[in-house]
C-alpha cells in the first residue's frame, strides 16, 4: 500500500503505542491497510491557520444558474496535515498513551477492539480497560470532537482513506468518512472524531478497495456527523479527488 508524505498522528501513535498489531485479512469491503500511514507535510508559508479564505464558497452539488459562483482553481486548496485539525492538547494527550497499554499484549483478546471503526464514547467504555483519573485526558481525546474553528469554510487539500457508507446502483461511493488510517486494536484506536471527515458526494466514487488512499480537495466546514457506525467532527463539500501517488500534482480534469 501507498505511504502517505510526512510523520503525523498516525505515525506518531505507531512508533509510541504500537510494535505491530495483527492485521485480519479480509474482503475488499472490510480489508485493513497498513498502519504506517502518513499525511502531507504543511509547510510555515502553506500551513492551515485560518488566514487564508475562500475565494468563493461553492457547492459541487449545486448546478442552478443562480447560485453559481466562480470556480475555484487547485492552487486555492490549501495543502493541510491531519493533526491540524486537532487542537494541541487532544494531540499531547494521544501521544502520551497510559502505562497500562503496555501491558496489554499484541494480539491478545484485551488487544482487540469490539468495532474498529466507531470512535463514539460507547465504544470507548466498552474498549477502555483503566478509569485512573491519569487515563482521563486520553480517554477523551480518543473521543473528542473538538474542531479548529478557524478551518471552517476553508479551502484544503487533504489525503485520505475512504469508510464507505452509502452506495449507488453502480455501486459507486456516494457518502462515506474520510480517514487517516483505520483503527486496528487498543494500541491503535479508531480515529478520533475530530480526526473523521464526513463527506456526501452524490456523484460517486468507484473504490475498488478500502485500503486505496486517495487525495482529496474541497471546502471544509465544522459540522458534527452522527452516524451509527462513527462520529466526524466535520464535513467537506468535494470539489475533486485523485488517487493518492506521492509525487502527485494538481489534475485539472478532476476539476
Amino acid at each position: 500500500m501507498l505511504k502517505l508524505l510526512t510523520t503525523t498522528l498516525v505515525t506518531c501513535l505507531f512508533t509510541l503505542m504500537i510494535s505491530g498489531c495483527e492485521q485480519p485479512t479480509e474482503d475488499v469491503t472490510a480489508k485493513e491497510p497498513s498502519m504506517a500511514t502518513k499525511s502531507v507535510d504543511v509547510t510555515p508559508s502553506t500551513k492551515v491557520s485560518g488566514e487564508k479564505t475562500p475565494s468563493a464558497t461553492v457547492s459541487s452539488n449545486d448546478t442552478s444558474a443562480e447560485n453559481i459562483q466562480p470556480a475555484l482553481v487547485p492552487t486555492d486548496f490549501i495543502s493541510a496535515d491531519w493533526v491540524d485539525l486537532m487542537p494541541k492538547d487532544d494531540l499531547e494527550a494521544l501521544l502520551n498513551p497510559p502505562s497500562y497499554l503496555d501491558e496489554i499484549a499484541d494480539g491478545s483478546t484485551e488487544d482487540e477492539l469490539a468495532d474498529k471503526f466507531n470512535n463514539t464514547n460507547d465504544a470507548k467504555n466498552n474498549n477502555e480497560t483503566s478509569t485512573e483519573a491519569s487515563d482521563e485526558s486520553y480517554q477523551q481525546a480518543l473521543s473528542s470532537t473538538r474542531v479548529i474553528t478557524a478551518l471552517n469554510n476553508v479551502p484544503i487539500r487533504l489525503p485520505a482513506f475512504i469508510v464507505p457508507l452509502e452506495f449507488d446502483e453502480e455501486q459507486k461511493v456516494t457518502q462515506f468518512f474520510m480517514v487517516p488510517y483505520f483503527g486496528a486494536c487498543i494500541h491503535l484506536p479508531p480515529p478520533p472524531p475530530n480526526q473523521t471527515i464526513f463527506v456526501n458526494y452524490p456523484k460517486g466514487i468507484k473504490l475498488n478497495s478500502i485500503s486505496d488512499p486517495y487525495w482529496f480537495s474541497g471546502i471544509l466546514k465544522t459540522s458534527l456527523i452522527e452516524n451509527e457506525m462513527a462520529t466526524a467532527a466535520y464535513t467537506l463539500d468535494v470539489h475533486a479527488f485523485e488517487p493518492y501517488t506521492e509525487a502527485a500534482g494538481y489534475d485539472d480534469d478532476s476539476y
